[in-house]
Parts: C-alpha cells; structure tokens; sequence
C-alpha cells in the first residue's frame, strides 16, 4: 500500500511512526524544513520538502496511484488543494484532510475529499465545557473512524500529573502512543511518569474518548 503523509507536525510524527512498519511504500511531503529533519532523524524515513499544493511536489515525491493522501497541514484550504491535485491529477485512490474550522467538513466532503476531520466536530458531543476544548488540542480519525487520535495537554492540577503509567490504572481500551515534551518525543512505558506540560497522545476508539478525557482530567 503506498502511503503519502502531507505536512502536519506532531500528529504527522505520530502518523508516520504508525505507518513506517506497515508499507514499504511511505512517502512524507513536509514544507517545513527544521521539521523535515526532525522527522528523517527521529523516523529515519526521507522527507520531500515542499508544498504539497503544488504540482511539481507531487510528482517528484512520486504521488501517482497512491493508496492514501492524509493532509494535516495546519490551514484548511491548503490540506483542501493538495487533497484535490493528488485526486485529480495523480489518480489517488483515497484522501483524508483534517480541518481546523469544523464547517468545512461537509463543505470539503461535498467538494470531493472521502474523509475531512476536525477537532471541534469530532468531540462537540462529548465535551461541552470550555476548558477541556482548551485541552484537547487535536483528534485525528483513522479508517473510517475506527481509531480516534486525541492529543491532551496535562495541567499540573490533573491527578495523573506526576505519577507513572504503571500507576494511574490507565483504560484498557486506549494507549497512550506517545508523550511530546518539548523538545523531546518519549515512546512510554510503565514506569514512565507524566508530567505538567506534557502532551499525551492517546489511540483509543470514538465511543471511548469521552471516558479517557474525563479519566486524564480528573483533578486532585
């Protein structure tokens, strides 16, 4: 299956470190070059530097039939041209956007793209104050929805802050993939321990991601 992963910074790295053992066939397009050779470093895949909008970035990356183009750029219209010019011109089978202005999802999906996430449509029904949403900075869904990506800052008035994994009797029906401390991307372990500050990025599936936002929230 030949995957092209399109901008994007943390969610990208988790997507591509997701990826990078299941295809032979990954191809990562970022704009951003300091971020380009954090991922080549930290993934130890290459990286085609450019803007995934534009033509000649497609084609020297080697678009052509690809399986799936994911977008995760952080402006909406961006992740919308790149998904259309992979479709329309290098005959891709699938495209997946996310969104940042969660009116765009029907409008993107009318326009063609098979699947477009937001963040704020993802979890409206399940999080309904202000602070939380403030928390809850990003949910990426993966096939079809099966797998729902949400990525929380950890307040240092949170329960689990300070303690280890081993310790805080985690949900059985989520993972937490990885841990962002800037400037450091941690795999965790039992005994590691979550700290203030840290952004946790939690694979669970949608009918979970309640359960798991009020469990991490839980203040002490």
């Amino acid at each position: 299956m030949k995957i092209v992963i399109a901008n994007g910074k943390h969610e990208a790295d988790f997507v591509i470190n997701m990826f990078k053992d299941q295809t032979k066939d990954l191809i990562v397009i970022n704009s951003d070059k300091n971020f380009a050779d954090y991922i080549v470093k930290n993934n130890k895949v290459a990286v085609f530097v450019g803007e995934p909008y534009k033509r000649f970035v497609l084609e020297d990356a080697g678009t052509k039939n690809a399986d799936i183009f994911i977008a995760l750029g952080e402006k909406d219209a961006d992740n919308y041209a790149a998904c259309m010019l992979a479709k329309k011109e290098f005959n891709v089978k699938k495209c997946i956007c996310t969104v940042t202005n969660p009116k765009n999802v029907d409008i993107f999906k009318k326009l063609g793209i098979d699947s477009v996430i937001s963040s704020t449509y993802l979890l409206a029904n399940s999080i309904k104050t202000a602070s939380s949403l403030e928390d809850v900075l990003q949910t990426l869904s993966i096939e079809e929805d099966k797998i729902v990506l949400t990525e929380i800052i950890i307040g240092a008035n949170y329960r689990i802050s300070n303690q280890k994994i081993m310790d805080i009797n985690f949900p059985k029906n989520a993972t937490i993939s990885c841990i962002y401390r800037e400037p450091h991307v941690i795999i965790p372990n039992g005994s590691t321990i979550i700290k203030p500050k840290d952004k946790l990025l939690i694979i669970s599936t949608p009918s979970e991601q309640e359960k798991i936002v009020k469990f991490i929230q839980n203040k002490k």
